[in-house]
């Protein structure tokens, strides 16, 4: 076993109830029992989520509670209020593979930061962040949704969750899991240290992230406890930041499809085919319009030169033509303007010349 701490204060009952802690857990059809689950969206790829610089593509994950933020660290996910639980789930599965999350914990008394791995039979790896621990943070796993033991949590030292981003990683075979932190090794499991397998992660798994008070006074006794005590909402908002995501699919096709009811990883069923989320996550971004005429052949790029060349001679004639048009309605209005003138200087001369002869003096008898 990989070295690992135990918190010595931790009762056996409050490593029972960190099951509780993966709030994000769920499953809407269980292939445990039926044939009939829909298939699982591949990711087929590698690819890296940079919360820095975009947010979370609508193509590729699901906001299934609250609302994200995007400041200049990343994608936040805030409790303000009470029954806040901001959380984003993948459309795409992993079978086998690699999760990679850097991210700042939430501070707070009973607020959880949560990074979980989860299929649609429950099978499960998770990273737990106590907001009131500022020493130590929890992985945990499980088998098809078992909880019969309870001796599988164990927490990591890690230097100011809360504060400092950390890359929290997992890297997934069916032989075994990895967990990292920043890069370092801090624990693995063997398919048959899990039970004899049983209780070993090992169907097609999305990816959750998000944040949950679990020390609400509503929650049980025991699951407040274990989240460090009760959640005080008047300290809030209580904040968790995600920097990148990079996920990696170590297995290829279209989708996966569980062949029975058994659960085991050799039952499932890969589908040939292209992976429409890989399509969209590595579809090229548009070209700018000198990319689009670097694209263009040497003929292409001739003939539009022709017909820009040509739209340039039209609008040089149509110019041309407006200009003559105006020049010859200017002339007209000038030779009218200055008939008009003419006439009406004429009738001024004339008038004068009538007043000079006295042609317009006023006779004593009309006075």
């Amino acid at each position: 076993m990989s070295p690992a701490t135990f918190i010595p204060a931790l009762s056996l009952i409050t490593v029972l109830l960190s099951r509780l802690a993966s709030a994000q857990t769920f499953t809407s059809c269980n292939p445990l029992n039926t044939t009939t689950c829909p298939s699982n969206p591949a990711l087929s790829t590698n690819h890296t989520f940079d919360l820095l610089t975009s947010s979370f593509p609508d193509s590729a994950w699901n906001t299934t509670a609250g609302t994200l933020t995007y400041p200049s660290t990343g994608a936040d996910f805030t409790i303000a209020t009470r029954g806040d639980t901001p959380t984003i789930q993948s459309k795409f599965y992993l079978f086998g593979g690699e999760c990679e999350v850097w991210l700042r914990a939430a501070p707070g008394q009973g607020v959880v930061s949560s990074i979980v791995l989860q299929s649609d039979d429950l099978d499960e790896v998770d990273w737990e962040l106590v907001g009131g621990n500022n020493t130590h943070v929890q992985s945990n796993y499980f088998g098809k949704g078992n909880t019969t033991s309870y001796d599988r949590a164990l927490w990591h030292p890690v230097a100011d969750p809360q504060k400092d981003f950390h890359n929290y990683t997992t890297r997934w075979t069916h032989e075994q899991l990895e967990w990292f932190i920043d890069g370092a090794p801090i624990r693995t499991l063997k398919y048959a240290e899990a039970n004899g397998g049983k209780n070993f992660p090992q169907t097609p798994m999305n990816v959750r992230i998000g944040v949950w008070a679990a020390g609400d006074k509503d929650n049980n006794n025991y699951t407040v406890e274990w989240a460090g005590g009760v959640t005080d909402y008047n300290k809030g908002p209580y904040t968790m930041s995600v920097s990148s995501v990079r996920v990696r699919d170590f297995s290829s096709g279209k989708e996966y499809s569980y062949g029975d009811t058994s659960g085991s990883w050799d039952s499932i069923k890969i589908a040939p085919g292209n992976s429409t989320i890989s399509d969209e996550l590595n579809k090229p971004p548009p070209m700018t319009a000198s990319q689009r005429w670097n694209h263009l052949s040497p003929g292409a790029k001739a003939g539009v030169a022709g017909a820009v060349g040509a739209s340039c001679v039209v609008m040089i004639l149509l110019a041309a033509v407006y200009c003559v048009r105006q020049r010859r309605a200017g002339r007209k209005e000038r030779a009218l303007a200055d008939g008009q003138f003419e006439y009406e200087t004429r009738e001024l001369m004339e008038y004068r010349a009538k007043m000079s002869k006295g042609g317009f003096a006023v006779s004593s008898r009309e006075v």
